[in-house]
């Protein structure tokens, strides 16, 4: 049963995380931060700036894969059949949580955001760190929905004017372009309610009582932790500071930034799924530093796409960071360095899994490689 103390490391990034240097030889000791104390907060938008202009077609700088080439996969596991069987099960939990309700206009922005596809690697990697420490998959969809719902309010705010100011998402016109700006920033808040809402209420869960009282508190606090303001808000918060003219951000504020606004939910996402699944100390611990390893790989690895990919093979507008004066690890390290930093952050995330049943981590070795390799 977890202790108190235990409950309090789980949640979120540490306070002092930016003190730590960033360098191409990160070994995954790099990523341990301080316990911080629970003191969830969420920030506000701030009032719309003046619409920026479009930016313009990105033009493929480096076609070349992000590696030298891509690892063979085990012939005993079938990952595309894996993530097409959790994916489909997130699909239909997503469902089931937001029913069209009145008022009609919120729900059905929430659902059209909320049910707009993706690759759902937030809730699939809930799944497999719970099953990879002994749980099972209803143990943890409820923490998987709720995540993925923070995610999606994450992407519907993101996209406002206010913000990033993109007119698509997924292939399709944004959450505020789709209804309007209004609209979007309710359906957005509403989506935190319901996740925090659906996490919190034992009812969520199997009646056998096999994820306890204390395991369901230490869930809800990582995940306000991971999604406030020392995690996605500030992460979002710190963006937008180094976003334009001036000097670029430093390698030190980027990681900052990324470990926040993008690794964060990630971190939710596989330490929640660990602790529902009952793991150990050192177990979440580990799972943590493999997330937070996977968390900037997958930044790493968007940035490149940016530059590299057009926006009809990405679902989104592309090279619309480089135009709107973003900092980037291609901008900062140049594409080869970058490809170099990415695939070093794959070769630690693996070697935090070493110590776990080799039988039972191939979903998130196979998940790791699914981030470094991605396309869009």
């Amino acid at each position: 049963m977890a202790s108190l103390t235990r409950c309090l490391y789980c949640t979120g990034v540490g306070p002092r995380a930016h003190l730590l240097s960033l360098s191409l030889s990160l070994s995954p000791s790099a990523f341990r931060l301080e316990p911080p104390l629970l003191t969830p907060a969420l920030g506000k938008p701030a009032a719309a700036h003046r619409r920026r202009p479009d930016p313009p077609r990105v033009v493929v700088a480096d076609a070349s894969p992000l590696f030298a080439a891509e690892p063979a996969t085990a012939a005993a596991f079938d990952f595309k059949g894996y993530m097409l069987q959790k994916a489909a099960a997130v699909e239909r939990a997503l469902d089931e949580a937001v029913p069209l309700a009145h008022p009609e206009r919120v729900h059905e922005a929430m659902r059209y955001s909320l049910l707009a596809g993706g690759k759902r690697i937030r809730p699939v990697l809930c799944l497999a760190a719970c099953e990879l420490v002994g749980g099972r998959d209803a143990w943890a969809m409820p923490a998987a929905v709720a995540v993925e719902m923070i995610h999606t309010m994450s992407l519907i705010h993101d996209d406002l004017p206010c913000m990033d100011n993109d007119d698509l998402r997924r292939g399709r016109p944004s959450c505020h372009r789709a209804f309007d700006e209004p609209i979007a920033v309710l359906a957005g808040d509403a989506l935190v309610s319901f996740a925090f809402a659906l996490l919190a209420d034992p009812s969520s869960y199997p009646a056998d009582a096999s994820v306890t009282t204390d395991r369901i508190v230490c869930a809800v606090g990582e995940l306000a932790s991971c999604g406030g303001v020392k995690g996605l808000v500030a992460g979002q918060v710190a963006d937008i500071e180094a976003t334009g003219p001036g000097a670029p951000a430093s390698l030190d504020q980027l990681k900052f930034i990324h470990l926040r606004k993008t690794a964060a939910l990630m971190e939710a996402s596989v330490v929640i799924g660990a602790i529902v699944g009952g793991a150990s100390d050192d177990q979440i611990e580990r799972l943590r530093q493999y997330a937070r390893c996977i968390g900037l790989l997958f930044q790493v690895v968007d940035d490149i796409l940016d530059v590299t990919k057009l926006s009809e093979e990405l679902g989104k507008t592309a090279g619309k960071d480089v135009a709107s004066g973003k900092t980037t690890y291609p901008k900062l390290l140049g594409l080869e360095r970058s490809r170099e930093f990415a695939e070093r952050l794959l070769n630690d995330s693996k070697e935090q899994l070493a110590g776990f049943d080799p039988t039972k981590t191939a979903p998130l070795l196979h998940l790791a490689d699914y981030t470094a390799y991605r396309h869009k």
